[in-house]
């Protein structure tokens, strides 16, 4: 499944969750297009979500939701709730706004507080599109629908294999691919509750060329990692099926 894009375009609704990011996986037939306006000297480099710091109670992670010190603007707190199902019962909780900042600031990220809220919308949606590609591809090995999301691993200083090859050609072919690694990487361990199965993901963020209105673009690369046959076989099938309709596409530009 190749590189899925999501495109920020402005929209005066601020409730909306939907993200001015470009998420890359699966070919999508429409973009998904997000309806908030943010400022991209705004977004860090990399989540800032310290997924490891895990409370073994709730599998979460434990973030303070009390004011930063100098905070000049009161941020909500309210965490919402993700479509990722973490068990049978319960699903993922997205950080509040306040918690998010808590973070910046732990991490030393000077970011306007004015913007906070609206970088969490980002953070979300980003999950959310990530966790549409890995349903993708587990549609393509598992019959159930009840995949869960048990555990994942913010990777930021790690470049996977993959990256480290579209990097080298952008260095051979700087007009033609990409040259900027990505900025964040995640390992998203997913299980599969009627198999017992345990599969790793691999999403790799990337930053894209801006709309012409300067809205910001991300890309989302997510696969399987080649940690078993099953993945390996399945990366094969879909760059074949890839490259079959590149073809097909280039022969009908022909016609």
């Amino acid at each position: 499944m190749g590189q899925v894009s999501s495109h920020c375009t402005t929209a005066n609704s601020a409730a909306s969750t939907a993200c001015p990011v470009n998420h890359s996986t699966t070919p999508a037939p429409i973009p998904a297009k997000c309806p908030v306006a943010h400022d991209t000297e705004a977004k860090p480099t990399q989540c800032p979500i310290n997924h490891e710091a895990i409370n073994p109670l709730n599998q979460m992670p434990t973030l303070s939701q009390a004011p930063a010190p100098q905070q000049n603007i009161a941020l909500p707190t309210t965490r919402a709730e993700s479509s990722i199902p973490r068990d049978p019962n319960l699903k993922w909780e997205y950080p509040s706004p306040q918690q998010f900042y808590n973070a910046l600031v732990r991490k030393g990220w000077e970011t306007p507080e004015e913007h906070v809220e609206t970088m969490v919308e980002i953070h979300n949606f980003l999950n959310e599109q990530a966790w549409l590609e890995v349903l993708r591809w587990e549609k393509r090995q598992y019959r159930g629908d009840d995949v869960q999301l048990t555990r994942l691993q913010g990777r930021p200083g790690e470049m996977s294999p993959k990256a480290r090859f579209w990097l080298f050609a952008g260095w051979l072919f700087p007009s033609r691919f990409n040259t900027e690694p990505p900025f964040d990487r995640h390992d998203w361990i997913v299980r599969r509750p009627q198999t017992g199965e345990e599969v790793r993901y691999v999403i790799d963020y990337y930053s894209a060329p801006p709309e012409a209105d300067g809205s910001p673009v991300f890309s989302l690369d997510v696969r399987p990692a080649l940690d078993s046959f099953g993945s390996v076989k399945e990366r094969i099938a879909v760059a074949t099926e890839e490259v079959w309709a590149s073809l097909r596409d280039r022969q009908d530009e022909k016609r």
